[in-house]
């Protein structure tokens, strides 16, 4: 009996939404399909990590990565550990700071002043200037000191906005990451590589 009432409304819930508008069931899909995306998307984050951590432990000493332990310094200086970092905050929708980080140590390198300001440019409109596609946290204040410096072609116009993001690295992602399980994952495998 139980059985023929589930069937009835199954048949009921199928026949009110095949009359609903076509609208309504795309978002109603979107709507139940979101959790899985997000299992999807973590599956997929955790098979690249183990992939990765394949290739990437084999260079990989533990004196290196226990150093990483010490400072946010000592970590984005190890060509390993600035890419498990990066990993980590992509996982945490937050890589924006490190990618802005990087481009500013790329843009320090650059000696051709048009190169310069062609390339502070792209950096202001993906970081800086508010609603850019990468926004990175900072102040208001900040913002207009680059945007003042840009027109003035300073070689040093991102170094304020360089040290905040830094901080906020320092302060927040980095502690979370090696409390994280990528941080802890890399430690046990080489540490076990080491025993062996």
């Amino acid at each position: 009996m139980s059985i023929h009432v589930h069937k009835k409304t199954k048949f009921c819930m199928s026949s009110s939404v095949s009359s609903a508008p076509r609208k309504t069931l795309l978002s109603m899909d979107t709507e139940k399909n979101k959790p899985a995306r997000k299992r999807e998307r973590n599956l997929k984050f955790r098979l690249q990590c183990r992939s990765s951590q394949a290739s990437s432990t084999e260079g990989l000493c533990f004196e290196e990565l226990s150093q990483w332990s010490h400072s946010l310094e000592r970590l984005i200086a190890s060509k390993y550990g600035i890419k498990i970092f990066q990993a980590f905050l992509k996982s945490e929708f937050s890589d924006e700071n490190m990618e802005f980080w990087l481009v500013c140590e790329e843009y320090k390198k650059i000696r051709s002043p048009f190169r310069m300001t062609s390339k502070a440019k792209k950096i202001f409109k993906c970081y800086i200037q508010a609603e850019a596609p990468r926004e990175i946290n900072i102040d208001h204040k900040t913002r207009e000191q680059i945007r003042r410096s840009l027109k003035a072609g300073c070689a040093g116009c991102f170094d304020e906005a360089q040290r905040i993001v830094y901080g906020l690295m320092e302060r927040d992602s980095y502690p979370r990451f090696l409390k994280s399980d990528i941080y802890r994952t890399f430690l046990e495998s080489v540490s076990k590589s080491v025993a062996m």
